[in-house]
């Protein structure tokens, strides 16, 4: 099985700015998609940002231009930095990978348990 372990949240103000990690650790062979998902308080969950193993990235049209997502694949880790951050970024943040097993090659995808991001003044 695949671990998943998000860190960085926390509060912050109107305008600031805040930077999250992901790391996945387990019997993985290779590492395909990561990307990050938030889910509000009474909204569903909605993808935020994606990053292939090619380094081809997505965003959600309401981060664009201000989050950005980076990837290390040597440490199958993936950042967020989130800039010009904003009340209606408020959420639970998580972390979401598609890998395959090291034994039987089968993929897989798993979350994390989240972090918190509050944005208010």
């Amino acid at each position: 099985q695949v671990h998943i372990v998000e860190s960085g949240g926390g509060l912050v103000h109107p305008g600031g700015s805040l930077t999250l990690s992901c790391a996945a650790s387990g019997p993985i062979r290779t590492m395909y998609t990561m990307g990050w998902h938030r889910q509000a308080e009474g909204e569903q969950r909605e993808m935020v940002a994606t990053i292939t193993s090619s380094f081809l990235t997505q965003y959600a049209d309401s981060v664009k231009g201000r989050f950005t997502i980076s990837r290390d694949n040597s440490k199958n880790t993936i950042y967020l930095q989130m800039n010009s951050l904003k009340p209606e970024d408020t959420a639970v943040y998580y972390c979401n990978a598609v890998a395959s097993h090291e034994v039987n090659g089968v993929v897989q995808s798993a979350w994390g348990q989240g972090t918190q991001v509050t944005v208010s003044s």
